[in-house]
């Protein structure tokens, strides 16, 4: 498996935990239809938020949130309505969230954004 990809494994289950201990429940990972991918839906309370997860073990690339540009949010809103077509709950909101990633040695700086437009 190549480095990136187990690096992006791991910071999604970080990402899963953090809001897990938050009281958020994950409702799917990688969820995948032709359009693209979530990396988790959660609910937070009666919101249902499409979360993006980026990792990053340095900064040449930029920061692991500027990575999210407002096409790939506009995907994900694209993407939200795929993944509640095919549920029968409904939810009061419906936000897109960036938690951000960033590998320091063995210690991650996690950052999250809620509701990023």
């Amino acid at each position: 498996m190549a480095a990136k990809d187990e690096l992006g494994r791991h910071g999604e289950q970080i990402a899963a935990d953090f809001l897990q201990a938050r009281g958020w429940e994950v409702l799917a990972r990688n969820w995948r239809c032709r359009e693209g991918e979530i990396d988790i839906v959660a609910r937070d309370g009666r919101a249902l938020v499409v979360v993006e997860v980026k990792t990053r073990s340095g900064r040449t690339h930029g920061t692991a949130l500027e990575a999210v540009n407002p096409l790939k949010v506009l995907r994900l809103r694209l993407l939200a309505g795929r993944w509640l077509a095919g549920q029968s709950e409904r939810f009061d909101a419906v936000r897109v969230d960036v938690v951000a990633l960033e590998r320091f040695g063995r210690a991650y700086a996690i950052q999250h954004e809620r509701g990023v437009s």
